[in-house]
């Protein structure tokens, strides 16, 4: 079968550059292929299309279940982590339905109360921090995310188990976090149990542990059910059924809680990182942001917050920049076609190359800039901005995750005084399936904003 641009560099080299510099890998194929070029990070039987004209990738995810599907069996490199019942690796009508149970509790009434919590969980990890102390930004986001997703997905709240899964969550994703841990889920070849002390024992021993305490939670909730001052994800999800009248077994649920946990811990710590990254590297944008937040007045709703459009485009920009998935899940040809100008046959697999899309000089001038008015003076297409993919797999929890994000650099700005406690850029690195600030932004907390300097603000 004869495939696009094939890229020349011998194999083993395309491979330890997308596990180790992917950012290297993209830029230096799409240079020599600008639309459209096929890579074999996975080796000469697998050869998969990276595709980045936005006009391809609507020809793709506008046709999702008819010239291309979206195999589940894909994303099998995830199944030691999210299981077999996971909406990642669920197909057709069984992926359909459990989309549909999911997608009601990420919208509605419910988003105010956990926007409530979000804003709780900033205030009462940063107000933690010492004057003078100097934090690295990534870990306390990933304490507020995680810290989220065990309250309003698990429902989950202190006590002896929640402190245990927190750690075992955090012991089990520390493994696949630098680029070659990666590997392991990559390979499965590597995924060897040689003892407890062999890394791939260690991660199966963990995650007999989490999961124990994940079962005893799900099987004790059920004896809950009548309790309907429960809002969280879990509890919802119990209690909803099918159009068959059929509810979510143990085991789905058990799946789709760690899919939320991988899809909405990691990325939004990471994302929002940047945030506070791009922030303070942009003291314009720092005011202008400021300007915007102290117009609410005291105590805005997180709603009121969330709905802001500069806030909102200092997101998307920094989404746009280091976007939480470099690639759409894949799709696989089903029946001829045309794309960027090339004939692809069926079987051949494609990724929507999010990363070069939203690098695309004819899209974002000056595309490695962070301009947060872009995305002001212009309205894009679900084409042309994707930073939670599209179409049938498009990210189950993007809007919490958006949400989450708002309130939480929000809160952050306009509630404390920091500082960058180191002024040397930050560089993108592979962190699991993110690109993580290598250094994690170091940063010192310099006190609380004060009401004064707030008024200031808004007088300028």
């Amino acid at each position: 079968m004869k495939l696009p641009n094939l890229l020349e560099t011998p194999i083993f080299q395309q491979r330890y550059q997308w596990i180790a510099k992917p950012l290297d890998f993209m830029e230096k194929a799409v240079k020599q292929y600008p639309d459209i070029f096929t890579s074999q990070i996975f080796g000469t039987k697998k050869r998969i299309i990276f595709a980045n004209h936005p006009q391809a990738i609507q020809e793709i995810l506008t046709n999702d279940r008819k010239k291309f599907t979206a195999p589940g069996e894909a994303n099998k490199t995830l199944q030691p982590l999210v299981g077999e019942y996971s909406l990642f690796l669920l197909n057709g009508s069984h992926h359909k339905r459990d989309r549909k149970l999911l997608m009601p509790q990420f919208h509605g009434e419910r988003m105010q109360t956990y926007g409530e919590l979000i804003c709780s969980l900033t205030e009462q990890v940063f107000s933690q921090l010492p004057k003078g102390e100097i934090f690295t930004a990534r870990n306390v986001t990933s304490e507020i995310s995680l810290s989220v997703i065990l309250q309003a997905v698990f429902g989950l709240y202190e006590g002896e188990r929640y402190q245990q899964i927190k750690h075992l969550i955090i012991a089990m994703l520390d493994m696949f976090r630098s680029p070659l841990a990666f590997g392991f889920l990559l390979f499965p070849i590597l995924q060897k149990d040689l003892g407890k002390f062999s890394p791939w024992g260690n991660f199966l021993r963990q995650r007999e542990q989490l999961d124990k305490l994940l079962y005893t939670e799900i099987n004790e909730r059920r004896s809950e059910l009548d309790n309907t001052n429960r809002v969280d994800i879990l509890s919802l999800l119990m209690s909803a059924t099918d159009e068959d009248g059929n509810s979510m077994t143990d085991q789905e649920l058990r799946d789709e809680l760690m899919t939320l946990l991988l899809a909405g811990y990691e990325t939004t710590a990471t994302a929002m990182a940047w945030g506070l990254y791009w922030i303070y590297q942009k003291p314009e944008v720092r005011e202008k942001l400021l300007q915007e937040l102290d117009s609410l007045g005291e105590n805005p709703d997180p709603i009121s917050i969330s709905r802001l459009p500069y806030l909102t485009a200092i997101c998307n920009e920094t989404l746009r920049i280091y976007p939480v998935a470099l690639a759409t899940f894949v799709r696989q040809v089903q029946e001829p076609v045309v794309l960027s100008g090339y004939q692809i046959e069926p079987g051949s697999e494609i990724w929507g190359c999010i990363y070069l899309l939203h690098h695309r000089e004819d899209l974002y001038p000056d595309s490695k800039q962070f301009k947060p008015e872009r995305f002001i003076e212009r309205q894009f297409s679900p084409y042309e901005f994707m930073p939670f993919g599209n179409g049938a797999r498009r990210c189950i929890g993007y809007a919490l995750a958006e949400f989450e994000m708002k309130l939480v650099l929000a809160k952050v700005v306009s509630g404390y005084q920091l500082a960058f406690a180191d002024n040397k850029p930050e560089k993108p690195q592979r962190r699991g399936l993110t690109l993580a600030p290598a250094k994690g932004v170091k940063m010192k907390m310099e006190g609380i904003r004060s009401a004064q300097s707030a008024v200031a603000a808004v007088g300028k």
